[in-house]
């Protein structure tokens, strides 16, 4: 099963449009979908339509946002700006498998990488990576 953690551009992509593609990760068979209460409230900020916002508390019905003083940290050679720095640590104390986000100019450096254990992807990449390893086990 994946543990995959969703950054807050995900969230809001997910929420902009009434059938967004991204949207279907929610409905993917073996994969628990996770964020944080951190990406959940950047999300929810950036959304100003009534109907986006509802969209959004339906995604995060289905998402499991963890609770609590968790204590957690990244490693010292990951370089992140301040406000991203959470979103990683967050995906690290959940032990997420992934972490998807589309925040190209902070974490595409570590886009097909694993950085503490946790493969980080755009959404588009993740998509195509679970049907290839889908696919693949399927033929074998």
């Amino acid at each position: 099963m994946d543990i995959v953690f969703v950054d807050a551009n995900v969230l809001f992509s997910a929420a902009y449009r009434d059938g967004a593609g991204i949207a279907r990760l929610w409905d993917l068979d073996d994969v628990e979908v996770v964020t944080s209460q951190y990406a959940a409230d950047e999300a929810r900020r950036n959304l100003s339509d009534p109907q986006q916002v509802i969209r959004l508390d339906d995604l995060l019905r289905r998402t499991r946002i963890p609770t609590g003083g968790i204590a957690y940290g990244i490693p010292d050679d990951i370089v992140l700006p301040r406000k991203d720095r959470p979103i990683l640590a967050a995906a690290v104390a959940v032990g997420a498998t992934h972490l998807i986000t589309g925040d190209v100019t902070h974490f595409g450096a570590f886009f097909g990488r694993d950085v503490a254990g946790i493969r980080i992807v755009p959404p588009a990449r993740y998509l195509l990576e679970r049907e290839e390893r889908r696919s693949s086990s399927v033929s074998e």
